[in-house]
């Protein structure tokens, strides 16, 4: 499975500087210099590599410098472009409380004390205010959004493929619509 770790938002200057949005943990080593990534255009299937050259940090973005690419031409033809890795390719976390986005999407996802399902994991938002589970609900299939904190995710089991929720009240209610009576 292939996981994004950066998209090239633009060009920056004249001398071929891609502006690259962040999406890993650890972009100290995802963009260190003479590492290879594979980059993806848009609507492309196929990947090819690229080497870093240098990067450094600019208003929480990356400004990266790549091999071969010289000016903005050819960083401008880069615009969109996703960086990826291979799942298999990362390290099994050190931490029993972290987990890669990946290890939680498709984790069933059921009430604490009863076991009702709620649904199931689609996908893991990041904000500046924390993590967000996107989670289909098994009912409607409307998305849900929990916050992913330990006071209402007490339990995660990548074994077991199953997250357990203590959702405070109203946190898991359709809004706009009235209570069931």
């Amino acid at each position: 499975m292939e996981l994004v770790v950066g998209r090239v938002a633009k060009s920056h200057g004249v001398r071929g500087e891609l502006v690259v949005e962040v999406r890993t943990d650890e972009p100290e080593l995802r963009f260190a210099p003479g590492i290879t990534l594979r980059g993806r255009l848009p609507r492309a299937k196929a990947t090819q590599p690229y080497t870093i050259e240098s990067a450094r940090d600019h208003s929480g973005r990356l400004l990266v410098y790549l091999h071969g690419v010289s000016d903005r031409t050819a960083a401008d033809a880069l615009r969109g472009m996703l960086f990826v890795v291979d799942s298999a390719e990362l390290p099994p976390s050190a931490d029993p409380d972290e987990y890669y986005d990946h290890e939680l999407e498709g984790l069933t996802v059921r009430l604490l004390g009863d076991d009702t399902v709620v649904g199931t994991v689609t996908e893991v938002l990041h904000s500046a205010a924390g993590e967000l589970l996107s989670v289909r609900a098994a009912d409607d299939g409307r998305e849900i959004l929990i916050p992913f904190v330990t006071a209402i995710v007490p339990t995660v089991s990548i074994a077991d493929r199953l997250i357990v929720v203590d959702p405070p009240e109203g946190l898991l209610e359709p809004e706009g619509l009235p209570d069931k009576e």
